[in-house]
């Protein structure tokens, strides 16, 4: 259990120490919506090495969301823009969040969006 708490431990430091540059990256505002209440970093690939390309600045709002809470499509189309980014965190973050709502502007904005193809090709399923 020790192993595991030291390893948590050195990953929320390594994350932490990418703060700056992430909210220097983000013009210290939510990467997906643009809010600037509560940002902290998000990692959206846990199981790699943190990076500045699995790290986006969310607001609590998109945290939450990331972590499946429901939202109707009006407060998702705050969303869109961030699909246009070319840092995976931010772009399939908020493309998997956008997936979950079965409106056709979700589906249009992400076939016209930068992710590649595997990527849209999962979201859409």
């Amino acid at each position: 259990m020790a192993k595991g708490y030291q390893a948590n431990r050195e990953r929320q430091e390594q994350i932490a120490s990418l703060g700056k540059t992430l909210a220097k990256r983000a013009g210290f505002a939510c990467e997906w919506c643009g809010g600037k209440e509560e940002l902290r970093p998000w990692d959206h690939r846990p199981e790699r090495e943190p990076d500045e390309s699995c790290l986006a600045l969310l607001c609590r709002r998109c945290r939450d969301l990331a972590d499946g809470a429901p939202a109707d499509a009006n407060e998702l189309r705050s969303l869109r823009n961030a699909l246009w980014s070319d840092i995976p965190a931010i772009a399939e973050g908020a493309g998997r969040v956008l997936a979950r709502c079965k409106e056709p502007w979700v589906r249009e904005a992400i076939e016209e969006s930068l992710m590649d193809d595997a990527m849209k090709k999962e979201l859409l399923g």
